[in-house]
């Protein structure tokens, strides 16, 4: 039997429980808005479930087993033994404690949470198509409406991930055994960091890229450590080679690929990853129901309000376009839900930082020094390498440095970028100075905490004004 459609209003209806939209929505709540949340999922997203978190957490695992077996230097030897179900059992357990959290806080902040897949009727009007036999579907007619879907993976042709050896990120961070080969098709942060994990868990790692270096979009001398680390980890690069298909072969799969010369070369392997990025998921909301225009890639065009082309209706995250980051979307989420309630608030993204968590890590924030040059600034640059860093030392992790990016005659910060231990942790403190309109000697002058990595910031900046202790200036 097929229960009938019913009607339900509301004053905003956010559309995706994701980092973005579960922040929107708590934060309607606590403006005292009646607010639903749509998701047909799980609570807290591609994020929480299958990609930030889960990514992390065996990016922490794997680094923990391969260093226990590779701290001879340290008078450490050990053998460490890895078994990845009770690894992804232990993931799976940070999963669910956060997810769960995020529900208990909707509900807190009298969020009406429903399950099911939205899709637009009109400009005021969205049906909620239930899932399973006999559930059917109901309308809920809104004030406002907040669409955050997120993004999900792109397929190359002739590798479906419905077909068993090909993973997308989310499968691969299920897998319970580890596989002894795997090729990694694109070199982005996402193949990176997964590169980095399963090569440290022992898998015969071959990664191909159609262009000509790892990470594309962030400074080569960002990168290059990153991918010196990487080949001391056995993994095998491929570069300008576009993966073209792959068959059966053995007890594995043979992956094909092809130069721009037309050039075929063949890898063998397990499994296959495709991780060349991800695409908006706005194709199944109808959009134009509601009369909410996309561009052609199906991104939703947004002003910084996070109000699309129909006032009322609202796009924060992924499907509002690059860059394609959590904490960008959760506070699109809060400026979303301020300005349905009439708060004076509007998105600045001149200081939103980025991680990619591969070994080491890179942190960047604001602009680069070209960036600067090209927006009429007079760039000063300041550099402090971490292996004159005495908490990098002692780590075991001094590769890479700390660079800051100033307007030399005012002194403001405009930018910063690291590549080296904890990079994603210590991108914040730039990231507030250029917030805050920091100058070099505030950065300077705050005394930093020894023996720790922060004070390769501090030195950063002070290399920038000709004064660093513990390098040569400039």
């Amino acid at each position: 039997m097929v229960v009938g459609d019913i009607s339900t209003g509301t004053d905003v209806l956010v559309i995706g429980a994701g980092p973005g939209g579960y922040v929107a929505a708590i934060r309607a709540g606590q403006l005292d808005l009646d607010v639903t949340l749509v998701e047909k999922d799980a609570y807290g997203g591609t994020c929480l479930n299958y990609g930030c978190i889960p990514s992390k957490a065996m990016i922490t695992a794997s680094d923990l087993a391969h260093e226990a077996g590779h701290a001879e230097e340290m008078g450490i030897y050990a053998d460490p033994e890895v078994e990845m179900g009770e690894m992804v059992g232990w993931k799976d357990g940070v999963v669910d404690q956060l997810t769960g959290g995020v529900e208990k806080l909707c509900k807190a902040n009298g969020v009406e949470l429903m399950e099911g897949r939205a899709e637009f009727a009109s400009e005021d009007k969205a049906r909620i198509v239930h899932g399973g036999e006999g559930q059917g579907s109901e309308t809920v007619e809104f004030e406002h409406a907040i669409v955050s879907t997120g993004s999900r993976p792109i397929e190359v042709p002739g590798f479906d991930f419905g077909d068993d050896p090909v993973l997308d990120s989310r499968q691969a961070l299920a897998l319970e055994e580890v596989p002894e080969s795997l090729v990694i098709v694109g070199a982005g942060y996402i193949g990176m960091e997964l590169a980095g994990v399963f090569a440290k868990l022992g898998t015969d790692v071959t990664v191909v890229e159609m262009l000509d270096s790892v990470l594309p979009g962030y400074e080569d001398d960002l990168a290059r450590p990153v991918k010196k680390r990487a080949e001391e980890l056995d993994i095998d690069f491929h570069f300008g080679e576009a993966a073209s298909g792959w068959e059966e072969s053995g007890d594995g799969i043979t992956v094909r690929t092809e130069d721009e010369e037309g050039t075929v070369s063949e890898f063998g392997a397990e499994k296959v990853l495709v991780a060349v990025g991800r695409e908006p998921v706005t194709d199944t909301l109808e959009l134009e129901n509601a009369g909410v225009e996309t561009d052609e890639n199906g991104f939703v065009q947004t002003d910084d309000r996070a109000r699309t082309n129909v006032d009322h209706i609202y796009a924060i995250g992924d499907v509002a376009g690059e860059p394609m980051l959590a904490h960008k979307a959760s506070k699109e989420g809060q400026v979303a839900a301020e300005v349905i309630a009439g708060e004076p608030s509007a998105l600045d993204y001149q200081a939103v930082p980025a991680a990619v968590f591969t070994d080491p890590e890179i942190g960047t924030v604001g602009m680069t020094e070209q960036e600067a040059q090209e927006q009429g600034f007079e760039p000063v640059v300041g550099k402090f390498p971490f292996n004159a860093s005495g908490r990098a030392l002692t780590t075991g992790h001094a590769d890479g440095f700390v660079r800051v990016v100033a307007d030399e005659p005012s002194g403001f910060l405009l930018g910063a970028q690291i590549v080296g231990p904890e990079a994603s942790e210590l991108i914040a403190e730039l990231g507030f100075a250029i917030e805050m309109g920091a100058t070099l000697e505030d950065v300077a002058a705050t005394i930093h905490t020894h023996p720790t990595l922060s004070e390769a910031v501090m030195e950063a900046a002070e290399n920038a004004l000709g004064h660093a202790i513990h390098t040569l200036n400039r």
